[in-house]
């Protein structure tokens, strides 16, 4: 279960409004970059949400890895985004690969202000209680 699991809130995204409304049009570039990056592509799912009187719906992609998991959310009324990349590294390191695929996401929405995460997920080895 060892892993790198990335996390980034962008705030203030500079990017053309279809990315933040349009389901297909962000998942085909969710798959293209994960693809781009390395990784294996072995599920998808592509969500719209619908408008409120704040404005347009966001989208929800999400893109299941061999090596785990993307998730990608907008909130289009605030032109933020949260993106989610976890890669298990158990049979072998696939940190540049993630770290590869949320650059290319984050460059996508062009945010004016970005806060990441990182986290080292389990040991291999470890014995969990």
């Amino acid at each position: 279960m060892q892993g790198l699991h990335l996390t980034a809130d962008l705030l203030d995204c500079r990017c053309d409004a279809p990315w933040l409304v349009d389901a297909d049009m962000l998942g085909a570039a969710c798959v293209a970059h994960a693809e781009a990056a390395g990784l294996q592509v072995v599920g998808q799912l592509f969500h719209a949400f619908p408008a409120t009187p704040e404005g347009p719906g966001g989208v929800t992609a999400t893109v299941l890895l061999a090596e785990s998991h993307l998730c990608v959310h907008t909130w289009p009324e605030q032109r933020g985004v949260t993106i989610d990349v976890y890669v298990c590294n158990f049979g072998a390191d696939h940190s540049a690969k993630a770290r590869a695929l949320m650059a290319a996401l984050e460059a996508l929405f062009v945010p004016g202000h970005a806060q990441r995460n990182a986290l080292q997920r389990g040991e291999i080895g470890a014995v969990v209680a």
